[in-house]
């Protein structure tokens, strides 16, 4: 649960912040995923949708293990990917299991 709240944040906090700039690192999905499996060996870990009141998007994570890096990326419904983050030193949180009955 909490890793769905932290990149749920992190999404939000990424499009509000999101400057023209990134527009330059938009490409139909398919280019982008290519892109990142090739070159950072980087696999989908988490994603969901995010809306606004004008649009819907994808928002996901790609992350290697392997390499450290990730990216995230929002996916418009014409399918036109944008990369709003990348970074390195990924590391993945596993959930703790609460009891039933708990708050998180």
């Amino acid at each position: 649960m909490h890793r769905h709240i932290t990149v749920a944040g992190l999404a939000c906090v990424i499009l509000a912040g999101a400057t023209p700039a990134y527009a330059a690192s938009c490409a139909k999905r398919e280019i982008v995923i290519d892109r990142l499996q090739a070159k950072f060996s980087e696999q989908l870990t988490a994603g969901g949708l995010q809306s606004t009141r004008s649009a819907t998007a994808v928002v996901e994570v790609w992350a290697s293990p392997e390499t450290g890096t990730f990216t995230v990326m929002l996916t418009n419904a014409h399918g036109v990917s944008c990369i709003v983050a990348s970074g390195t030193d990924w590391h993945a949180d596993k959930p703790t299991p609460q009891p039933k009955g708990t708050a998180s």
